[in-house]
């Protein structure tokens, strides 16, 4: 009896963990988006936003990064590589190619 017990109990612990994962994940895009929040209600509670053309490259990068630093880790697989290895070849320098494979995957030293 022991172990469905036991098995219900881990699946439970699973869910909180994903929906605090969730909940981060949440507050830190409206983070990134409240600066933007409408002028005449001061708040993100209707949704208005008021974003300068310039500026939205630079939001889509900050909402990325906020969703990519609770994305659990995973192994690049041959393919991705694969392409993005092609890709980094066309680049002028190896400066060029450096910066592709950084934006591309997470670089760790071993």
């Amino acid at each position: 009896m022991r172990g469905p017990v036991a098995q219900h109990g881990r699946r439970g612990l699973n869910a909180l963990v994903e929906m605090a994962s969730e909940r981060r994940t949440t507050e830190r895009i409206l983070n990134v988006l409240r600066p933007y929040a409408s002028n005449w209600t001061g708040t993100l509670g209707r949704g208005d936003l008021v974003i300068p053309q310039r500026e939205i490259p630079r939001l889509i990068h900050e909402i990325l990064d906020a969703v990519q630093d609770d994305a659990p880790p995973r192994d690049a697989g041959d393919r991705e590589l694969f392409e993005v290895l092609m890709a980094a070849r066309r680049s002028e320098s190896v400066q060029d190619q450096a910066e592709l494979l950084r934006r591309s995957f997470r670089i760790l030293l071993r």
